[in-house]
């Protein structure tokens, strides 16, 4: 009894609680009593043991006022005229959190500490979030506690709906005691009273925590999607960029490859639907009109390609070395079928297509990326199929082929200072950054050298050549000398260099007077420009006098006037105006005088054979660079030989007639064979002498194919696959019949 007396005679209590209680006044509307605080704060100061009780007992008034919905709500919602500096609310910030994730295990009592404690962060929200000078809630250690606890009770109701099925609407007056919807409300508060400046950092909390899930969630809605209209579909794209700008950095195993294959797969499915308007068709149920649709789904495409190109560039190293293994893995190469893109429907035209759209991709990817050695970022299984597209007969494949190879070559940033082909007065201004050829660059152009040269040699002889594509040649050269070449790698890059010049004057291509004029402006701006690297004064004083002689008598064969407007083009090119050429002789004297080995220089570059010229559509090189006698018969039919066939004149008679001089053109020939052998780079060598014999390898495997294998028929042939027996007929159009059969 005498304790119930106690607890109801407030005179028999400490000071100090009736101190803590006195501050608190009965309407909580009215705000704290400034003079009772005062006195509080003044008992404090003058009996700091009463520290401790005085701070637990406060303690205890907050936390049974916040259960009762006292306190601190309803004071959040007082507008004050002016703002309290001394405030600070970075403990309610982490209290309230810490009650949104309460733990209890009386599953009333932890649903009533996490309405309480969102009811807390609302308070906190409306208090603090329309104050001018207190913009501390928007830091991101504030917004990184109220966002994710807010998330969490969200997600929580989530999780039940999905096991036990959605349940009926609650009413009006339970969604108060809902935290699911009390955090969805507090988080619409919240950002809707976020300014311009500050959404990012309420934003992304988001994005941190679930990025994986909105891209899952972005990718499968666009799955959903695929047959809608062009610009639905570049919409959803478009979101999918914003989301990836922030999740790429923490973006790991399966989910990236999700999103290049998805994007990908949607990327062929804009050519197919394109491809298809083209030729009067339509694809699933998209039906719009032809006129606007072939726009239109390029915006889709270009958003893609920007949505691979900005996520590939913001992934690591490792990580952006696979994507780009798996983009050109789907690039198709005519004559192949190493990639793994279905392009069935797609013709020739969307084939071509895909092709360009995948390279730009793989040059968005690829752009900033920076590795220590050559190796790294070329390895062998990435440099052959990215080298496939350089010989194919599109002039804008070739480009894109080169800015990639520009992208990964360029580990100093000095191409932005060779942009364009110029006659440089003097290379030094430039400032170009390089250094020591370490090991591993010896070894890969030991490696790859000759096919590098071999890439370069035949792009600068193509006739679809443009400005740009002698641009980029140029450019490659350059970059191979400040990266790549030692001494040895100098050697042969100037052997090329001539080649591309002897292949202009004499014109076994017979390629237009521009072209041929290009590849002599080419010419020139490389030697100049190696001529100066180098720094050797005998070899920069002989190709500056060339360039010197071609200003005054031929300026069509520097770049600065054949790539102008209107140039004024020659009929021919005359072989003995010896003036006008850059010499090996001269050359190789200069450099001898040097310390540099130039007993290479004498002979003459000969690109190797590979599989692609046979792949490739132009008219195969093999009998132009054989070095070796040429043991097939010309009898052996073969889709890859052109047979060239003579007009048979009086004139052509009796030239073969004349055998004057044959014998000489013979031990000159030989002479020629012999020097090659003595003097040419190992490498070189067993390169040509590797692909004579899988040349030969491939004609014994077609004639064995012939005589084995019976001739197609149109009543079908019987093959099996997966246990299936089909019949496969070939119309009688597409068969081949021998001479004698046909009349």
């Amino acid at each position: 009894m005498p304790t119930r007396v106690c607890c109801c005679c407030s005179a028999l209590r400490p000071r100090y609680k009736r101190l803590v209680d006195n501050i608190f006044p009965e309407d909580p509307k009215d705000g704290l009593v400034k003079a009772d605080m005062e006195k509080l704060t003044f008992y404090a100061v003058s009996a700091p043991e009463k520290l401790d009780r005085i701070g637990s007992y406060l303690a205890e008034r907050l936390s049974r006022d916040v259960v009762r919905h006292r306190s601190f709500v309803k004071f959040a919602n007082i507008e004050e005229d002016t703002p309290s500096y001394h405030r600070r609310y970075d403990f309610f910030v982490s209290r309230f959190s810490a009650m949104c994730h309460s733990c209890h295990s009386d599953p009333e009592i932890r649903t009533e500490i996490r309405i309480a404690g969102i009811r807390g962060i609302q308070g906190v929200v409306r208090k603090t979030v329309n104050d001018e000078l207190r913009a501390t809630i928007w830091e991101p250690q504030h917004m990184d506690k109220i966002v994710p606890s807010l998330l969490f009770n969200m997600q929580k109701i989530e999780e039940t709906d999905s096991r036990t099925g959605p349940p009926p609407s609650p009413p009006a007056t339970d969604k108060e005691e809902n935290p699911a919807v009390l955090a969805e409300n507090c988080f619409r508060e919240l950002l809707g009273r976020a300014t311009f400046g500050n959404m990012n950092n309420a934003v992304r909390p988001v994005f941190a925590q679930y990025s994986h899930h909105v891209i899952q969630e972005i990718l499968g809605h666009l799955d959903a999607r695929k047959k809608d209209s062009p610009r639905v579909r570049a919409g959803i794209i478009q979101v999918l960029l914003e989301a990836v700008a922030i999740a790429a950095k923490g973006s790991i195993g399966p989910t990236v490859l999700e999103v290049f294959n998805t994007l990908l797969k949607h990327l062929r499915l804009s050519v197919e639907f394109e491809a298809n308007d083209l030729q009067g068709g339509s694809v699933g149920s998209v039906n719009l009109n032809s006129s606007s649709k072939d726009n239109d789904e390029k915006i889709v495409q270009n958003a893609i390609i920007q949505t691979i190109g900005f996520f590939g560039s913001n992934l690591p190293d490792y990580q952006r070395s696979e994507i780009m293994m798996f983009i050109m893995g789907k690039v198709p190469v005519f004559g192949t079928s190493t990639h793994t893109l279905d392009i069935s429907q797609l013709g020739d035209l969307g084939t071509r297509r895909i092709q360009i759209m995948l390279l730009r991709s793989l040059l968005m990817v690829t752009s900033g990326y920076k590795a220590k050695t050559i190796v790294t970022a070329l390895p062998g299984s990435f440099l052959d199929p990215l080298l496939s597209p350089s010989l194919m007969e599109d002039y804008e494949l070739r480009q894109l082929v080169l800015e990639v190879m520009h992208n990964l070559m360029d580990r100093h940033d000095n191409r932005a200072k060779l942009r364009g082909i110029r006659i440089i007065p003097d290379v030094a201004d430039l400032k170009i950054k390089r250094e020591k050829i370490c090991r591993q660059d010896t070894s890969f152009m030991k490696k790859n050298g000759q096919q590098l040269y071999r890439h370069i040699y035949l792009g600068c002889k193509e006739e679809d050549n443009v400005q740009k594509n002698y641009e980029l040649l140029y450019t490659s050269l350059a970059l191979i000398t400040i990266e790549l070449a030692n001494e040895e790698v100098v050697i042969d890059l100037i052997r090329l260099a001539i080649a591309l010049q002897d292949s202009a004057i004499i014109n076994e291509d017979n390629l237009p007077m521009f072209h041929r004029c290009g590849i002599m402006a080419l010419v020139a701006a490389y030697l100049n420009f190696v001529s100066q690297m180098i720094a050797v004064p005998a070899f920069c004083q002989h190709v500056s006098k060339v360039i010197e002689i071609r200003t005054m008598e031929a300026p069509y064969f520097l770049p600065e006037h054949i790539f102008r407007d209107k140039c004024m083009l020659p009929k021919s090119l005359e072989k003995h105006d010896k003036n006008l050429y850059f010499l090996t002789n001269k050359i190789a004297e200069s450099l001898g005088g040097s310390g540099y080995s130039v007993e290479r220089l004498s002979v003459p570059y000969v690109p190797q054979v590979t599989d692609e010229d046979r792949l490739s559509r132009r008219k195969s090189i093999v009998d132009t660079v054989s070095i070796q006698v040429d043991i097939l018969p010309n009898s052996i039919p073969s889709d890859d030989v052109v047979n060239n066939t003579e007009e048979i004149t009086f004139e052509a008679l009796k030239k073969a007639i004349d055998t004057s001089g044959m014998e000489e053109q013979e031990k000159e020939k030989r002479r020629l064979v012999i020097e090659k052998f003595q003097k040419a780079p190992f490498e070189e060598i067993a390169a040509q002498c590797e692909s004579k014999a899988n040349l030969l390898h491939d004609r014994l495997a077609q004639i064995l194919e012939l005589t084995i294998r019976p001739p197609p028929s149109p009543s079908g042939t019987l093959t099996i696959t997966s246990g299936h027996a089909q019949y496969q007929s070939v119309p009688v159009y597409e068969m081949k019949f021998p001479d004698l059969c046909v009349y």
